[in-house]
């Protein structure tokens, strides 16, 4: 049941984009506003026509320009979760679940709605509704179509950050359910990073790379040419003293790192911007390092990642610093919500460019 898109145009936005997503993946559509992830989703659905395309799931054609083949958007099997939700405000949750049913079932409402943990709320109209909530809601309609596509459109930039974070992880554990292809909009290659097994970075409606996350990822060229931040976090420090060595002490909440190429007299603020695949994570302090770049810290929670890796979130002083380590490494560290943990940051791996005056 793979979909496979292919579309170009030259209106309202210049694109030419090919893609193939495979039943049970997910790829993300990663992109500057503008740059047409929003469009290529709406010709998925049947919401716009370009110039020449071709979409077809599972050898069904939805739209073949040079057939001359449109199908209407109610007879594409696609679920979609919209930026607003688009929810119904007089209906009730399960209302609106129904309301995507060809024959509504109040049952079939009802297990939609405990598979995106909303058991209880069925009654409830949006507005009682949190913003988290609402989003499950649209989930669950979305799947109410038993689509053989389910599209999302930067369904996590209404909620806040803690609110979206517990929605990654609730979308990956539903992700397990789910036999269709998968694709979702975002401008946020952190959250791409975390949900997608395929990614296609889009830069003015054309394909600057696409291929596995861990592949796109591991392209500089390709982040730095869209500005797009691999998984990261920012430090805030404070400008020490410059050695003779060529390293800058910058002192951080918890202690002291030293790094190369800092610019800045002392008492200067800065922000040290630290890639979360350079961060290694100890147990213990190890021995027979120096004081230099060793952070005591305490996890504060664990997000699953799609694929072989999982993000820890370390809690720094009144900061937080994030490290992508392989699942084997955290079942070898057997970290837990709560416990300390030594975070090491070689002084080489933070390039010049990652390091910043801070705001104000």
């Amino acid at each position: 049941m793979a979909l496979e898109v292919t579309a170009q145009a030259t209106a309202p936005i210049p694109f030419d984009v090919s893609f193939r997503v495979e039943p049970g993946q997910l790829l993300a559509l990663v992109g500057h506003s503008g740059s047409g992830k929003t469009t290529l989703l709406r010709t998925i659905a049947g919401l716009w026509r370009p110039e020449r395309a071709r979409v077809t799931v599972d050898g069904s054609v939805w739209l073949d320009t040079a057939a001359r083949t449109d199908l209407p958007p109610h007879r594409r099997r696609a679920g979609i979760v919209f930026q607003s939700y688009a929810l119904f405000p007089h209906m009730t949750a399960a209302q609106n679940v129904m309301a995507a049913m060809d024959r509504p079932d109040p049952a079939e409402a009802a297990r939609l709605l405990d598979l995106v943990n909303l058991r209880g709320l069925a009654d409830r109209r949006p507005a009682q509704l949190s913003g988290g909530q609402q989003q499950r809601v649209a989930v669950a309609r979305a799947l109410a179509r038993r689509p053989q596509a389910l599209l999302l459109d930067e369904p996590f930039s209404a909620v806040d950050r803690a609110t979206r974070e517990r929605l990654y992880a609730e979308i990956l554990a539903l992700r397990a359910h789910l036999a269709m292809p998968v694709v979702l909009v975002t401008h946020d290659m952190n959250e791409a990073q975390l949900l997608a097994d395929r990614m296609v970075v889009i830069e003015k409606g054309r394909v600057v790379r696409q291929g596995s996350t861990a592949a796109v990822m591991a392209d500089p060229d390709a982040l730095r040419a869209m500005g797009i931040r691999e998984l990261a976090a920012m430090l805030p420090v404070t400008v020490a003293e410059h050695g003779d060595d060529g390293l800058t002490r910058l002192d951080a909440a918890t202690g002291p790192l030293w790094l190369p190429g800092v610019e800045g007299a002392p008492g200067t603020p800065l922000r040290v911007r630290i890639m979360a695949h350079e961060v290694i994570l100890s147990r213990t302090r190890p021995e027979g390092l120096s004081a230099q770049n060793i952070l005591p810290g305490r996890v504060a929670r664990i997000v699953p990642g799609q694929g072989p890796g999982v993000i820890v979130h370390i809690a720094v002083g009144g900061d937080e610093i994030l490290a992508r380590i392989t699942r084997r490494a955290a079942e070898a560290l057997a970290l837990r919500p709560g416990d300390p943990v030594h975070v090491i940051l070689k002084s080489m791996s933070v390039a010049r460019d990652h390091v910043a005056r801070a705001p104000g």
